[in-house]
């Protein structure tokens, strides 16, 4: 299991007119610490993009279980819970400071080679590198 948590400060922009987080944008944190995540176990997104296969985002979920406010700051748990080599399934919970669960999601990427634009499994040189975080 891969597990990493990411802190996000939400800005003016991030809010609605309540000064409440916009729906929308719990997708872009996730983004932010799915990225992070990986980024911290030495598998940066740019190495799977150097070997021409990117990671669409096929399914989203995201559960509102509180709101978080302008200036809050955020802690993002990013978790994959099993060996992403068909797809990564990566579960989300975000926290407020006062560690107040706010929200829970989940993304399914698929992998897609960028010459044909085709679905295609993780290289091996990925699935090797992951395979110490799920024996």
């Amino acid at each position: 299991m891969i597990s990493h948590d990411t802190q996000i400060r939400v800005l003016y922009r991030d809010t609605d007119k309540m000064g409440v987080v916009y729906h929308a944008n719990y997708i872009v944190f996730y983004e932010a610490a799915r990225n992070e995540m990986f980024r911290s176990i030495g598998l940066p997104y740019t190495l799977l993009e150097k070997q021409g296969i990117v990671m669409p985002i096929v399914e989203v979920e995201s559960k509102y279980k509180a709101p978080a406010y302008y200036d809050e700051l955020l802690t993002i748990r990013a978790t994959i819970k099993e060996l992403p080599v068909v797809r990564a399934i990566v579960e989300y919970e975000v926290f407020n400071e006062a560690g107040q669960l706010l929200n829970t999601g989940k993304t399914v990427l698929g992998y897609v080679n960028t010459e044909r634009m085709r679905p295609c499994r993780a290289p091996q040189e990925f699935v090797d590198e992951l395979q110490k975080y799920f024996e």
